[in-house]
């Protein structure tokens, strides 16, 4: 089924009897299994304040939040999120940190470990098992990251700007890495970036949100990530006529968003 956002709105009360500010308005979006959705705009929009409703951290003002059509009402082992900080615990090894979440679910020590070696070979960590996690390039830290969300099994994976601290070259190789392991465990993706580029190569639907209050304000069908995965490069996908064309009018919108009174 699924996650349905209907009618969503939050308002944070003011501070000392100040005037409310309202962050979201009246949001819709219905994630399908295995769509991979890119939320964009400028800053303010309240991309993280969605994420968070959706990981359950938050709760919505008014409308409602549903997975499988269970209504969301806290943090739950069907969602996993990767920050942009990668939060690893830096007093434990790779193979430690992967397993970090299964170890809370009270899983034997032989079990856990044998489901993060899984991932840990899925992201190309395979002889850093034993390494600690501080002596990690950057790229290499947010493997960790994304190998220890998706060992929990989660129906979504929530990235919050997850690439955002790293350079770009590495960036451009940590987003391919995403998308071939987004197709091979076939989960479904809510993904915020800042890069209208990395949107567009990424997501399979896009929605361009506004800010004063946050909304819903564009919303796109994209084939650029299914091209990639068929065999096509990604520099020659982020080249074409339809990839340039898309990205500036995504552009021209934010603009005019930034520009607004």
């Amino acid at each position: 089924m699924g996650l349905e956002i209907e009618g969503v709105s939050v308002v944070y009360p003011g501070l000392d009897g100040g005037a409310s500010t309202a962050a979201l308005s009246n949001i819709d979006l219905t994630l399908d299994d295995g769509d991979f959705v890119v939320a964009l705009g400028a800053s303010g929009c309240g991309k993280s304040t969605l994420l968070n409703l959706i990981a359950g951290f938050l709760s919505p003002s008014s409308g409602v939040i549903r997975l499988d059509g269970s209504p969301v009402q806290g943090p739950g082992a069907d969602r996993s999120v990767v920050f942009q900080k990668h939060a690893l615990l830096p007093w434990m090894n790779v193979l430690d940190n992967v397993a970090f979440g299964l170890m809370l679910q009270g899983r034997s020590k032989t079990d856990r470990y044998h489901v993060a070696n899984q991932f840990i070979e899925l992201l190309g960590l395979r002889g850093f098992e034993k390494s600690p996690v501080y002596a990690l390039s950057g790229g290499m830290q947010q493997r960790v990251g994304i190998a220890r969300a998706l060992t929990s099994d989660p129906k979504l994976l929530l990235m919050d700007e997850p690439l955002g601290a790293l350079d770009a070259l590495t960036r451009e190789r940590a987003q391919e890495l995403i998308l071939r392991v987004w197709h091979d465990t076939e989960k479904s993706v809510f993904f915020i970036t800042h890069s209208v580029e990395e949107a567009l190569f990424m997501g399979t639907k896009l929605i361009v949100m506004s800010p004063r209050p946050g909304r819903i304000v564009h919303r796109f069908d994209m084939p650029f990530s299914r091209t990639y995965l068929n065999g096509s490069s990604a520099r020659s996908v982020k080249a074409s006529p339809e990839f340039i064309a898309l990205r500036e009018e995504v552009l021209s919108i934010i603009f005019a968003d930034e520009d607004a009174p």
